[in-house]
């Protein structure tokens, strides 16, 4: 049984993605069936993050300005140190985001990947949680963090690290496979 068949999922990533936490859910969404691309403001490549050094190169599908978030029907935010620090930089890649939650779609994000939620202003009132370091940013823009394996609210999923990995998926499968969510708002 494939619970995301015609499902269309945008993973958001660049250099510096923890290499689970983009590997492992995707396997999971393709598993269920889903349909699942990279996005990146990078060309062809981008380069993972494991143990502390670079590993695996994934191929990127299509770049972040040349896509329309009205293409996908749900959003996963992979973790890493690197990886938001950099994405947080690029307008069109922030915009791609938001534009998730203007339209009320689900949207997946572990450990250091609520970085880019908090930039692109959408996690005021909402109940999250992530890698412990950033728990005083997502509080200073108005979310109210818990520290629990996995958290949904209305749409969005977050967890705080790969050993997390299994609650995640799980959650981001229910969750993409309900759809749109009414408050899932920008």
């Amino acid at each position: 049984m494939s619970l995301l068949k015609d499902v269309r999922v945008a993973i958001l990533a660049t250099n510096g993605f923890e290499e689970s936490e983009l590997v492992e859910p995707r396997r999971a969404l393709e598993k269920e069936g889903a349909e699942v691309f990279v996005i990146s403001p990078e060309n062809d490549h981008i380069k993972g993050w494991k143990s502390g050094d670079w590993s695996e190169e994934i191929k990127v599908d299509a770049r972040v300005d040349q896509v329309s978030p009205k293409d996908f029907d749900s959003l996963l935010l992979p973790g890493g140190v690197i990886n938001p620090d950099l994405l947080r930089r690029d307008l069109a890649s922030v915009d791609f985001v938001r534009s998730f939650f203007e339209d009320h779609k689900p949207v997946a994000a572990i450990c250091h990947g609520p970085q880019m939620l908090i930039e692109a202003e959408v996690t005021k009132g909402r109940t999250m949680t992530s890698f412990a370091s950033i728990r005083k940013d997502l509080e200073n823009s108005g979310a109210h963090w818990v520290d629990e394996e996995v958290v949904v609210d209305s749409g969005l999923v977050t967890s705080r690290s790969p050993k997390d990995l299994p609650a995640f998926n799980k959650k981001m499968v229910e969750e993409f496979r309900e759809g749109k969510h009414a408050g899932q708002t920008a």
